[in-house]
This record gives structure tokens, sequence and C-alpha cells, in this order.
């Protein structure tokens, strides 16, 4: 039975690995319905990203609309927003929706380390997205850019998540795979202070779409009913699986396995 409506506000992948590709894979393999509104198409593999075609505002506008009049959401996830006119124009929709849970994804940085968000986009984010967001998702690169300062241990990322705070979401989770050691730290951060996640690293080089696929992992189990701390286990587990499982398609980094969310959505909490 599908459970859970989440509107991807993002951009695509023509590879398939990550973006809206990534998303609607994930949605629907954690039992829940995925509608999309395009923000850009990309033309990327797995070695980097080679050319970007943005959507005209008022035809995302226009997506965002038909799907809100018609299906409705339980949740809204955003991904590739490299438009400051972009990023207000979603900033509106959601705003007239606060009841609405609302993952931030903030991508910026491509996995080949290529700028997917224009300078000057940057300071909308922070100023118009972020505070309507139930929580934040930035890898160590994005969120160094949103903090303006360097992340290189594990004390500085716990700094760093409870200044995120400070930018106005109530929740920031800060995944820490881009620091150097056996195990990976990722940071939950609240009002109610830091919680950190541990595991071991999984020595891979197909980790495309990790940051996509998580945060519609979360994104769907705030649509079908489950708090947030249980949302990012699910798809912490989800994501695992994913990873150990992943195809090896690619000479860069490459996809996850999507299909395991059928049985991760099955998984003890």
């Amino acid at each position: 039975m599908v459970t859970g409506r989440v509107l991807v506000i993002a951009g695509s992948d023509s590879g398939g690995g990550a973006g809206i590709q990534a998303d609607i894979k994930t949605i629907t393999a954690l039992g829940g319905f995925a509608t999309t509104a395009m923000t850009a198409l990309t033309a990327q593999n797995t070695v980097g990203v080679h050319g970007v075609l943005p959507v005209p505002a008022a035809f995302l506008g226009l997506q965002i609309d038909c799907v809100l009049d018609d299906i409705g959401t339980d949740a809204f996830k955003t991904g590739m927003l490299d438009q400051a006119e972009l990023i207000d124009l979603v900033a509106a929709r959601i705003a007239n929706r606060p009841s609405v849970p609302f993952v931030l994804d903030p991508v910026m940085v491509a996995k080949g380390g290529a700028r997917l968000l224009q300078p000057r986009a940057s300071a909308t984010l922070r100023r118009s997205l972020v505070p309507l967001s139930t929580i934040l998702t930035p890898n160590l690169p994005e969120a160094e850019i949103l903090a303006g300062r360097t992340i290189a241990s594990l004390d500085d990322m716990r700094s760093v998540a409870v200044q995120l705070l400070t930018l106005g979401a109530p929740a920031v989770l800060l995944k820490g795979g881009h620091l150097p050691g056996e195990d990976v730290v990722d940071l939950l951060a609240t009002e109610d202070g830091l919680e950190s996640f541990h595991a071991p690293r999984i020595d891979s080089r197909h980790t495309h779409g990790t940051g996509c696929t998580l945060a519609s992992a979360i994104a769907t189990g705030l649509a079908q009913g489950l708090g947030l701390r249980d949302s990012i286990l699910r798809a912490r587990a989800y994501l695992r699986l994913a990873m150990l499982s992943a195809p090896g398609y690619g000479a860069g980094h490459g996809p996850l396995d999507h299909t395991v969310t059928i049985d991760a959505g099955r998984l003890a909490l």
C-alpha cells in the first residue's frame, strides 16, 4: 500500500544515480508516492557534470502548483536550486504550507567537485529557505559554505552543526562522510543538543546520489507519520544497504542500488 506523498523540487540527473531520479526511486521503494517539480536538466554521468539547463521560474512554479492543487503533499524535499529566483519562488510556495514537513538538502557541490549553486543563490538559500525547513541535511563541503568556515575534525563538525541551527532550521543532520577515518559520524543537532550516529565506513567509489537518497528517505518517513529521529534511522539503514549492493556502473562515482529499499522499508527502527 502506498502511503505518504512527497513533492520533490530538484534537478534531474541524466546518469540516473542522483537528483530527481534517485528521489523517485527512493520514495517509491520505501512505500511513498513521489511527485516532482524539475528545477534544471543536467547532462552528467559518474565522472562529472557536463552541462546544466535551467528551468524557467514560471514553469517551475506551474509544476509545483499543479501538484499541490490536485494531488497535494505530505512532505516537501528540495535538492538542486541553482538560482536565487528559483529559491525565492520555492520558499513562497512552502511558506504557504507551514504544517507540511520540509527536508532541505542544500545541493551546492557535485560529487566531482563542481559548484552547482550560483554565489548569490547561497545567500538567498540561507535567508529565505533554511528557516522554513524541518531539517537541513548538508554534507561537509556544503556546511563549510553555509557556515563560512573549514571543517577538519569531529570537534569542528560539532561546532558547525550548532552554528547552523542559528540559521533558523530546528534540526541539522550534518553528514561526516568527507572526514577521513574508519568510521563515518553524522551529527543531529536540535535545541535538545547533539546526537551522533556512527557506522563503519563502506570502502566504495559507488557513492553517487547518497545525499539525495538520504534526504528523500527522511522525507518519506516524515510523510508517512514517522518522527524525525525514526525517519533518520530508517533512512540511514536503507542508504547503507543501497551502497553495499551498488551495481558497479560507471567509471567514476557510481550509483547505488535503490531497489534494496523494498526490503529496507520493513527494517526495525
